[in-house]
């Protein structure tokens, strides 16, 4: 059954608002981040941090199931994979909830041949759901997607707790790629959520507005990337 626009919203509240008070986000100080990507960025998300809150993981894990039976449909998932490293707990709590097996996938292969790339038990033609901690730009999520394609498994979705959504070059490449993004949250929550609740300074919530309009030049004009490779 479909979520009303009130309840994903309600989790998106939430999420953002958990994040926020366990300082999942954390603002620079006179040195940009350099995230994964190599864009330059003034805060950085780590929800990694979630693994040490039992029952903040336990009220996202069940956010995380209502809106894959919804948004997916837990009929159309036969196993439940998990990205390396800091993907899979979040795809092992999912998976205890919904009663999937499970699996994870390696950033780097080890061995030879398509399956040094996954652990666990699997069979070509099965169904597996992607899930992350959060996707920046979504490059290593289509990394992720191919490696489990090439050992023969279907995947054509991608769960995350958090994305940043301020790539249009995301959309574009998951469109080609035929790939489907669901969070719990993104930015605008963030930013609705600390601005409810006082969360920035206003010299933060310039800096980090100045960034979500225009990421890639903000980034290169700190240093960072000026363009994303996929």
């Amino acid at each position: 059954m479909p979520l009303s626009a009130d309840t994903r919203a309600d989790f998106a509240h939430r999420t953002a608002l958990a994040l926020l008070d366990i300082h999942a986000v954390e603002v620079a100080g006179a040195r940009p981040f350099i995230l994964s990507s190599g864009v330059a960025s003034p805060v950085y998300i780590n929800v990694r941090k979630v693994i040490s809150f039992p029952a903040l993981r336990e009220k996202l894990t069940g956010f995380a199931t209502e809106v894959i039976d919804a948004e997916i449909g837990r009929d159309r998932i036969d196993a439940i994979a998990g990205a390396e490293t800091a993907g899979i707990p979040f795809a092992a709590w999912i998976a205890a909830e919904t009663g999937l097996p499970m699996q994870y996938v390696r950033k780097r292969a080890q061995g030879f041949g398509p399956e040094a790339h996954i652990e666990g038990v699997w069979q070509p033609g099965q169904r597996v759901l992607l899930v992350e901690d959060l996707t920046t730009d979504g490059a290593s999520k289509l990394r992720f997607c191919e490696a489990l394609r090439a050992a023969g498994l279907v995947v054509s979705d991608v769960f995350m707790v958090f994305q940043y959504d301020i790539f249009p070059e995301t959309s574009a490449a998951m469109e080609r790629s035929d790939i489907r993004l669901h969070a719990l949250a993104t930015w605008k929550d963030i930013l609705h959520v600390a601005q409810v609740h006082d969360r920035f300074t206003p010299e933060e919530r310039a800096t980090i507005a100045a960034f979500l309009r225009d990421p890639l030049a903000w980034s290169a004009a700190h240093g960072g990337a000026r363009g994303l490779d996929f």
